[in-house]
């Protein structure tokens, strides 16, 4: 885990430094960077996010990012996904009635939490990871902070696939179940923010570090 290299992807999101400072607390060599090389050869890359769909993807595409992304995952060199980062990975978003593709890795579509529930969802909140995690290891029974109105509601993997390589969920709760992250081999993304999340989310990001 010491020294691992690690590239947060700079595309213009928010929030980026406090994951920057996370990573490093967490005992990684972090650069911020949209270097194509560094993203591509880095031992992890972490995309934020922040905001809404579309306009994440705009800015991924702007700078040809889904292709890196997908790149370091064919070739199994670890990606981690944060907020709208995990969101991007699924198949679509839809946001106040406008659909916008994402990188289609996972089945799903990110649409609104209940209406009953109140949005934006902020603050702590229990998790209910999967058996074998290695993200949530040691930190099963812990707290996450999680910021967003939006999130994936089901899941529906193709079971040919899962059979073969069963993509870990873990779920929470905010007036529905929802996607709270998810392990798929190199690719890891949660919905919560694992920097704001204190000791539980220092111990996930060493976890995934560990992965690397």
């Amino acid at each position: 885990m010491a020294g691992r290299d690690v590239v947060v992807l700079d595309y213009g999101s928010g929030n980026v430094h406090s994951a920057v400072r996370a990573l490093e607390r967490a005992g990684a060599s972090v650069e911020l960077t949209r270097n194509t090389e560094r993203v591509l050869e880095a031992d992890g890359l972490v995309v934020p996010g922040v905001g809404a769909f579309s306009a994440v993807m705009d800015a991924l595409t702007a700078i040809d990012a889904p292709r890196w992304i997908g790149r370091r995952i064919a070739g199994s060199r670890p990606v981690l996904g944060i907020c709208v980062g995990h969101q991007i990975l699924f198949e679509r978003g839809v946001e106040h009635g406008l659909a916008a593709e994402g990188m289609g890795e996972w089945p799903g579509e990110v649409t609104a939490l209940p209406e009953d529930a109140v949005v934006p969802h902020m603050g702590w909140n229990t998790v209910t990871p999967p058996a074998g995690t290695r993200l949530f290891a040691g930190i099963e029974d812990e707290r996450f902070y999680f910021v967003h109105s939006y999130a994936v509601q089901s899941w529906d993997f193709d079971q040919q696939i899962a059979a073969m390589a069963p993509p870990q969920v873990t779920w929470s709760h905010h007036g529905a179940d929802f996607i709270a992250a998810v392990e798929n081999g190199p690719l890891a993304a949660t919905q919560f923010h694992p920097e704001k999340s204190g000791d539980a989310g220092m111990q996930l990001l060493q976890n995934w570090l560990g992965t690397l």
